[in-house]
C-alpha cells in the first residue's frame, strides 16, 4: 500500500518541538562531526535546509558557531571555543546526537493514521500467506478471523507443532504494507528513539524531495520476544550512559505484529504482562513512564500473537482468557500432512522426494518410538541429513540409511 509522503516543515515553528532542543541538537553534531557546511548538517538533522538556517543564525548570535568559509552559496561553520564548551555541557546532560525527533502529538496522529486494525483480509489472503506451509484449511479460516478483528490471538498446543512458524508467517499478510516510522519522538525536552533497524526493515520506493525525512518508510514491523522478555522491557528504557530513552517493544512494534513466543515462560508471570496491558488490549492505549514519573499516553495499535506450549486454563485466569479473543490450538498433524511437509522440505534442502521412505519414517515415529507427529519432524531430520552428508562429503539423498542415521542423532531413546 502506497503511503503519501509526510510534507517537511520549512520553519522552527512548524515542527512542534522546541526549538533550545533543536538548536543543542544542532552544536552537538557540529561539534562531534567538526566542520560541516548548512547543507550537511540539514541531512545529519533530517532537516529543511530552511530550518537549519534558522538554527544557525541563532548559534550564531550567540557565538556558538562560525562561518569558515562558503561552498555553492551555502555557509560552512564550525563551533567556536565558547561552542566546544556548551556542547561538552549538553552531551554530558544526554548524548543524543542523531536526527531530530519528531512531536509526541505528530507521533501519535501519525500512528493512528495507519494503524494495522483495518487490515482487510480474506481466504485468498491467507492462502497466499501461508502457501508455503501445510495447515489444516479450519485453522486458517481462524487465523483469518482472528486477523481481521485485530484481538490477541493465542496460539496453543504442544511442542513442535508450527506455533511460532504460524505467528511469523502472518507478517506476510502485510508484506507490500508500508509505514512511517520516526528516528526519534520527544517528550518534555527528552528522548526517545523509536526506529530500530534491527527491527524495523526499510524501503527502497523513491520518496518526494519534500518529505519530512525525521521518518523512515518501512515495512510493517514484525517483533519477536520470547524467554528474555522482562517487565522492564514494557517500558521506556533509560540508558544512564547515553541520558536518552529507547522505546519498549511494543512501542518498536507499533502498527505491526508483536510475537511474545513461549508465553508462559518468560521471566514475567503471564498474570504479571497481562495485568500490565489490560487497559492497552481493552481500550487500544498505553502509557509509559520517564524517569522523573510522568506518564504519557501512545497508542498500542499492534496485532499481538501469544505461542505457548503450555495449558493456558493454568497460566491465568477465567478474566483474562476471556481478554485472549481468540483462542486457536495448533495440534499434532496427520500423516498426510506430514508427507505434505516434507515434499516441501525436501524441495528446499534439494532432496529427492521419496514417498515409501518417509513412510517408513512415520512408521518408527508413531510405532518404534511411540511418538505423535509433529510439525517439525520433517524439517529437523531433513536437516540432520544434510549435515551427515556435509560432513562425508557427499550428496544427501533420502533413503533408509540416511534417515535411521538421523533418527538416532535426533531422537531419545524410547523409555522402556
Amino acid at each position: 500500500m502506497a503511503l503519501a509522503a509526510i510534507v517537511a516543515p520549512n520553519a522552527v515553528e512548524e515542527m512542534r518541538v522546541g526549538r533550545k532542543l533543536l538548536e543543542e541538537l544542532a552544536l552537538k553534531i557540529l561539534y562531534i562531526t567538526g566542520e560541516l557546511s548548512l547543507r550537511d548538517l540539514a541531512a545529519q538533522m533530517r532537516l529543511s535546509l530552511g530550518v537549519v538556517e534558522e538554527l544557525f543564525q541563532r548559534l550564531r548570535k550567540e557565538q556558538l558557531c562560525e562561518v569558515t568559509g562558503m561552498v555553492g552559496g551555502i555557509h560552512r561553520i564550525v563551533v567556536t571555543s565558547q561552542g566546544r564548551a556548551r556542547a561538552l555541557e549538553l552531551l554530558s546532560l544526554s548524548q543524543y546526537a542523531g536526527p531530530a525527533p519528531v512531536s509526541l502529538p505528530d507521533y501519535v496522529s501519525r500512528i493512528r493514521t495507519q494503524t494495522v486494525r483495518d487490515l482487510d483480509v480474506h481466504p485468498a489472503d491467507i492462502q497466499r500467506a501461508f502457501r508455503n506451509l501445510v495447515v489444516r484449511e479450519r485453522t486458517l479460516n481462524e487465523i483469518g478471523a482472528a486477523v481481521v478483528s485485530g484481538k490477541t490471538l493465542l496460539l496453543y498446543g504442544p511442542t513442535g507443532t508450527g506455533k511460532t512458524t504460524i505467528a511469523e508467517t502472518l507478517s506476510e499478510l502485510y508484506a507490500n504494507d508500508h509505514v512511517w516510522i520516526p528516528y526519534a519522538v520527544e517528550v518534555d525536552g527528552q528522548i526517545i528513539t523509536v526506529y530500530d533497524p534491527v527491527v524495523h526493515e526499510s524501503v527502497e520506493d523513491p520518496v518526494p524531495d519534500h518529505s519530512d525525512d525525521r521518518w523512515i518508510l518501512c515495512k510493517r514491523p514484525r517483533v519477536l520476544v520470547g524467554g528474555e522478555l522482562t517487565i522492564e522491557m514494557l517500558d521506556l528504557q533509560f540508558n544512564p550512559v547515553t541520558k536518552f530513552y529507547s522505546g519498549p517493544v511494543q512501542m518498536k512494534a507499533s502498527n505491526g505484529l508483536l510475537i511474545i513466543d513461549d508465553f508462559g515462560r518468560q521471566r514475567i508471570r503471564p498474570a504479571e504482562l497481562l495485568n500490565r496491558w489490560v487497559v492497552s488490549l481493552d481500550r487500544r492505549i498505553d502509557f509509559l513512564t520517564l524517569a522523573g514519573g510522568r506518564k504519557i499516553e501512545i497508542p498500542f495499535d499492534l496485532f499481538v500473537v501469544l505461542a505457548t506450549n503450555l495449558d493456558p486454563a493454568t497460566m491465568v485466569d477465567e478474566a483474562f482468557l476471556r481478554r485472549l479473543q481468540t483462542k486457536i490450538k495448533v495440534d499434532y498433524i496427520t500423516r498426510e500432512q506430514f508427507h505434505g511437509i516434507t515434499r516441501g522440505v525436501c524441495d528446499q534442502l534439494g532432496l529427492v522426494y521419496q514417498p515409501s521412505i518417509v513412510d517408513s519414517l512415520i512408521n518408527v515415529i508413531t510405532q518404534d518410538l511411540k511418538q505423535q507427529l509433529r510439525a517439525c519432524y520433517p524439517r529437523d531430520i531433513a536437516q540432520q541429513i544434510c549435515w551427515a552428508a556435509r560432513y562425508e562429503q557427499r550428496t544427501p539423498q533420502l533413503n533408509w540409511d540416511s534417515v535411521a542415521q538421523a533418527c538416532r542423532s535426533y531422537f531419545l531413546p524410547p523409555q522402556p
